[in-house]
């Protein structure tokens, strides 16, 4: 069972100091008339797009900023968290520049939407629109405290409506089961937009959900009352902190205006409901009680708000003249610079040796970069279990050698797995995390809400971050796997931009591609072809010290008649084709692309003017698969150099059937590679 625990009493009127009250009242009040102004930008186009307004929410959002402890703690605010982030320290300007999207909003410089507040450099987080995703990152950065012995609490907060979402569940069970300092905030209004929170949930409070998971402590509290709400918080960081477990904190709060300046709450809540609401405005409440009990006289408040209102029109004037983006800036931070080999520049090699299989040289080169750097971590599912290591046993050993604290289990929630590499990897710079992100591809779905994330993090923050992961994924067919066994991913996922998505063929590209992904910023998606862990076709001489450049293909067999552009399982199937059309007098090159994103259009090209012909060859689908992009960019840039159409090869438009006679008639062969190659041969 929780903790349900009652707030320690640490804040009265009696023993709270007039000077922080005075502090109290002035954050307050001009976070009020923040909030109160914002609308008006929008009716003047100047900005402020989208405002979703705290009235009702002061107590609970005074006190997260006031209990966040700068350079100790991180705070990961939503959307209606503006009175949070000026508590927490933003300035008066830093709140504006957000709301008017100005090159110098500290959050994104315009690149996100408005009232996304953050300071990266305080560890005020840039979240995302998606609501309530920011709790794995949370966990995730909790966790890094706990590897790090950090001294501080992770501060998550969001409207109890958010809490809906599985991935809020995977995030508190995830800190529960870790025993991570994460408080997480549920600042509940009673709707989610225009839906009422009985529609969300059974229970009247959604953190009552909660009260069967261990480790964790439940604290209620009147969001609206600024004592209730410090010494809530006050208390919740002193568990997370001290006992090192996660703490909820669930605010009864009221929403006095509508969810956003794009919603009318008059469709869907009556007169004498949004009279009530506004008749428990928390900021009329505190100022009615200075007075009352002669704390400040009404003079005395006057001259605050107009001190306040001074301010805020000094400040307004500043973000005035501040710059907007340029229409250029929209190619910056799209991916962090990559990692650059200086000793095989091209990704190639002539050594010789003993041949390494595939799934040695995967395992090899992940020992290498953990005994390099030891900012290094990975998990995933079914891979830290005695002698096994993963599903394919890529991994096996690694727990042996750098210890559970490196090498983990996940739970079977690819989003969480994912979330909290984001996560932990915010912690700092060094750190680089690998993740199984499913045990076979196909599975990974659960987590594209979080690979989302991944890919435009950079790009939103305007380069303050970028997660350094590296997402392996067991990929393809060709072992008789059937749904959810034998699926590729990379035509769904290319389109996706801030990714890097590879796919090696054989081992030396394998452990090159592996040590250049690792030792680069940014995300990296890493497919496997599984049918390949053990080929032979597959096995290489690899390398000391391999390593391959991101967007660089491969010539693997020379030809000047046609080009066969490919890459994973079907490099092989291209290899014994040019063989067998070589028997016919053909000369047939293959190039492996390695690289998806970004792709190699220099190396494509080049190819294409010996061969003057192209077909493109892939595991997935012909129809919306990857094949199509280079096709359309070999139209598009090489058109004049073609004497035959651009054609492809790839799977049926269909699932992969178990049966081996159905993989088979799905699938793309050598056979029809040949067949196919002879038609643009002869065209």
């Amino acid at each position: 069972m929780a903790n349900v625990l009652k707030p320690k009493k640490k804040y009265t009127w009696k023993n709270t100091d007039k000077a922080t009250l005075k502090q109290w009242y002035e954050l307050l009040t001009l976070g009020r008339m923040l909030d109160n102004r914002a609308p008006n930008y929008l009716k003047q186009a100047i900005g402020w797009s989208y405002h979703a307004p705290y009235a009702g929410h002061d107590g609970i959002q005074l006190a997260i900023g006031q209990t966040f402890e700068l350079g100790k703690d991180h705070l990961y605010p939503y959307y209606r968290d503006m009175m949070t982030a000026f508590s927490a320290g933003l300035t008066t300007e830093e709140i504006l520049l957000n709301g008017i999207s100005k090159a110098t909003d500290l959050a994104s410089g315009g690149r996100h939407m408005s009232n996304h507040f953050a300071k990266p450099e305080w560890n005020i987080h840039n979240v995302s629109s998606c609501t309530g995703n920011h709790t794995l990152h949370a966990v995730g950065t909790a966790r890094a405290f706990n590897r790090y012995k950090h001294d501080g609490v992770v501060y998550s907060s969001q409207g109890e409506s958010s809490v809906s979402e599985g991935y809020c569940y995977e995030a508190i069970n995830g800190a529960s089961r870790e025993k991570l300092p994460v408080v997480f905030v549920f600042q509940d209004n009673g709707y989610g937009i225009s839906v009422p929170k009985c529609d969300q949930t059974a229970n009247e409070y959604v953190a009552d959900n909660f009260t069967g998971f261990l480790n964790l402590s439940i604290i209620h509290c009147d969001g609206k009352d600024i004592f209730d709400s410090m010494n809530a918080m006050a208390t919740a960081r002193e568990i997370a902190a001290t006992q090192q477990e996660p703490v909820i904190v669930h605010a009864r709060c009221v929403r006095i205006h509508s969810h956003s300046n794009s919603d009318k709450h008059e469709l869907y809540r009556s007169e004498e409901e949004r009279a009530e609401a506004a008749a428990q405005d928390p900021l009329v409440a505190f100022r009615k009680e200075l007075i009352a009990k002669k704390i400040f006289t009404e003079a005395e408040l006057d001259e605050m708000d107009a001190v306040a209102k001074a301010e805020l029109l000094e400040a307004h004037k500043k973000a005035m003249k501040a710059p907007n983006p340029t229409p250029e800036s929209i190619y910056d931070f799209v991916l962090p610079e990559p990692h650059v080999p200086t000793k095989y520049v091209d990704g190639t090699h002539n050594e010789s040796g003993e041949e390494m299989k595939f799934i040695d040289a995967i395992n090899g080169q992940l020992k290498k970069e953990f005994r390099n750097n030891p900012d290094t971590y990975i998990w995933g599912q079914d891979m830290a279990n005695k002698d096994k290591g993963g599903i394919f046993n890529v991994s096996k050993g690694m727990q042996q050698e750098f210890g559970k604290e490196r090498v983990f289990n996940g739970p079977i929630a690819e989003d969480y797995i994912l979330g909290t590499a984001n996560g932990f990897s915010r912690y700092n710079k060094d750190i680089r995390v690998v993740v199984e992100g499913a045990e076979f591809a196909d599975y990974f779905w659960p987590a594209m809400e979080q690979y989302v994330e991944c890919s435009h993090d950079y790009w939103r923050s305007n380069g303050a971050f970028a997660p350094n992961i590296l997402i392996r994924l067991a990929s393809g067919g060709y072992i008789g796997g059937g749904l959810y066994h034998s699926q590729n991913l990379e035509g769904n996922l290319a389109g996706i931009p801030g990714v890097r998505i590879v796919c090696p063929a054989f081992a030396d590209d394998a452990a090159g591609l592996l040590r250049t992904a690792m030792r680069s910023e940014g995300p990296t998606l890493y497919l496997e072809p599984k049918a390949l862990y053990n080929a032979k076709q597959a096995m290489t001489v690899v390398p000391e010290d391999f390593e391959v450049p991101f967007g660089k293909c491969r010539v693997r067999r020379e030809g000047t008649d046609l080009s066969l552009i490919t890459y994973g399982n079907t490099v092989h199937h291209c290899l014994e084709a040019a063989e067998k059309l070589s028997e016919q007098g053909y000369s047939v090159e293959v190039v492996d692309l390695r690289s998806i994103a970004p792709l190699d259009e220099e190396g494509i090209l080049a190819s294409i003017k010996k061969t003057n012909r192209a077909l493109v060859v892939h595991e997935d689908k012909v129809f919306g698969g990857f094949g199509g992009e280079v096709a359309a960019m070999i139209n598009d840039k090489g058109f004049e150099l073609l004497d035959a159409p651009v054609q492809r090869v790839g799977s049926t438009f269909t699932p992969v059937g178990f049966n081996r006679i159905l993989e088979k008639a799905i699938l793309p062969n050598t056979d029809r590679v040949v067949e196919t190659a002879i038609k643009v041969l002869n065209y």
